[in-house]
């Protein structure tokens, strides 16, 4: 998520902009500096956002949310549940086609929504009741269950986190834990692989023979209709040199404002700013492979130590865009409680170390990583540090790019190996509404997200969540998975915060209401 500041002289800055934006002269294109640089280009092995982002781009999903966060078909004609709930039949649409020509199909889905299971915390359970895909011809397949699951379009139609990305049948063939070669997809974008440059910019030009659906955006589904014939994320690493550009119609838009640069956006004329539709939840995620977060009473004892305030003044600053929240799946939603959650986030140090002492602690350094071209996450390891000194831990924040650190924290081995601790990061709210969504409250050991949480009791409650039918019931389900987080901490909420963009005032953005970054209906006057 969000940004940073290495400062280098303004004059260089402008001659590297300089440089990388020369468009043809009679191309639409529109000049963005998203939250990080791209150097990852596989959505299914990495859950960072600059790489779903980037998949939104270049491909499609079978059906997406709209504005009101409801399943419809968007490389889909159609779906069909049978009355028992066992077989879902879905039918492609018309005119589907891959950036080489080749028409999409029912295999290609098939291969795609295997890979994509086999990384996604919805598809994993997806996995434990699917009995077989079944291809009918070459536009048709079902999904044939051994039980109802009645999370299955809520999977199918998941915006962020691992979205079910589909690709052609010899790519979604590689296996999911090793990263695609080949960049090529169906939808609205193409992935120019010739002009990216990691470290400067990524460039996706418009498919010309993408057909959008009819209806008009909601969301992400419906029509994604490209607008600007070439959109080129460019990658400055100074936040105040990303403002000036914009300032100066250099660039046209801003993914993530740091905070503390609103003021001096906020009063130019040529620029407005977008809130984000939704929060996003800071979050400490334990390493529980290694010592001292194998042990859950440390895990514990850490959340005991912290305190949400601190963390949110300083990553945020600003207090129109934070705010505490001690509710797992956030506040102001239908599962929103503090059920279990009371005694913790008090910033209780004394607490804390009587239970290190219980634990017997042995002074094991914690290694948190520190992505410090982030700016909204760049100065959430050093108050991390504070507060779990003061209860006693030793810590050792280590400080590296985004990149290097989503690239690091797959590792399982020690620290002194290369491995790690602790780190923190932020989930937008769309991802972690429930059980199901979020990421992080998977307890399946291995096929985990890294931190690699292992107990049975929490994937139980994640199952009560995914075939419960009232809202009653699924309330209850994340209760109990929240209060049990308390004890075992896969996890450790630290507040929440808003994202803030600015564009152009020339720049129309469309549809806003989804918190994914896209741009189809975004139009450059």
């Amino acid at each position: 998520m969000a940004f940073f500041r290495f400062f280098r002289p303004l004059g260089l800055a402008a001659a590297m902009l300089a440089a990388i934006v020369a468009p043809a002269a009679a191309e639409k294109v529109l000049r963005v500096v998203q939250h990080s640089d791209l150097k990852i280009l596989d959505p299914i092995w990495s859950t960072a956002y600059i790489v779903r982002n980037h998949g939104y781009l270049i491909y499609d999903t079978l059906l997406a949310q709209d504005a009101k966060l409801q399943p419809q078909p968007q490389m889909a004609e159609f779906w069909k549940t049978s009355d028992d709930g066992l077989v879902t039949t879905i039918k492609l649409r018309d005119g589907l086609m891959w950036h080489d020509g080749k028409p999409v199909t029912s295999d290609d889905c098939v291969a795609s929504l295997k890979r994509w299971s086999a990384r996604d915390s919805m598809g994993q359970k997806l996995n434990e009741v699917l009995a077989e895909y079944k291809i009918v011809d070459d536009k048709t397949f079902q999904i044939v269950l051994k039980k109802p699951f009645g999370a299955l379009i809520d999977a199918l139609s998941k915006q962020s986190g691992v979205p079910p990305f589909i690709m052609p049948k010899r790519v979604a063939e590689t296996d999911p834990f090793k990263q695609i070669t080949e960049t090529i997809g169906s939808g609205p974008f193409m992935f120019k692989a010739d002009e990216w440059k990691p470290g400067e910019k990524v460039v996706y030009v418009k498919n010309p023979n993408y057909k959008p659906r009819a209806e008009p955006a909601s969301g992400l589904a419906g029509g994604k209709v490209a607008l600007v014939d070439r959109v080129e994320m460019i990658w400055i690493p100074d936040a105040q040199t990303q403002v000036n550009a914009l300032q100066a119609g250099e660039l046209d838009m801003i993914e993530s404002v740091p905070h503390d640069l609103l003021p001096l956006v906020e009063k130019d004329p040529n620029i407005r700013t977008i809130k984000s539709s939704g929060a996003f939840q800071y979050t400490f995620r334990p390493n529980w492979l290694i010592k001292p977060f194998d042990n859950p009473k440390i895990r514990e004892a850490a959340m005991i130590a912290m305190s949400q305030g601190d963390f949110l003044k300083a990553a945020v600053g600003d207090a129109r865009y934070y705010a505490s929240c001690k509710a797992l799946f956030t506040c102001g939603t239908p599962l929103a409680t503090d059920a279990g959650m009371k005694d913790m986030l008090n910033g209780d140090s004394a607490r804390a170390a009587a239970l290190l002492k219980e634990a017997g602690y042995d002074g094991t350094p914690v290694v948190i990583l520190q992505p410090t071209d982030l700016a909204v996450l760049a100065n959430l390891a050093p108050v991390a540090k504070s507060q779990l000194e003061r209860a006693g831990f030793k810590v050792d924040v280590q400080a590296m790019d985004w990149q290097t650190m989503v690239g690091r924290v797959v590792k399982k081995g020690p620290a002194s190996e290369g491995g790690w601790n602790a780190y923190l990061t932020a989930w937008a709210q769309v991802d972690i509404l429930n059980p199901m969504t979020m990421a992080f409250l998977a307890a399946n050991c291995d096929k985990a997200r890294p931190g690699w949480p292992c107990d049975a009791a929490m994937e139980r409650l994640r199952d009560d969540y995914a075939v419960a039918t009232t809202p009653e019931a699924r309330f209850k389900a994340a209760e109990a998975a929240q209060v049990l987080n308390a004890r075992i901490v896969t996890q450790i909420p630290l507040g929440e915060f808003w994202n803030v963009t600015a564009v152009r005032s020339n720049i129309v953005t469309g549809d806003t209401s989804s918190m994914v970054t896209v741009y189809w209906g975004v139009d450059k006057k």
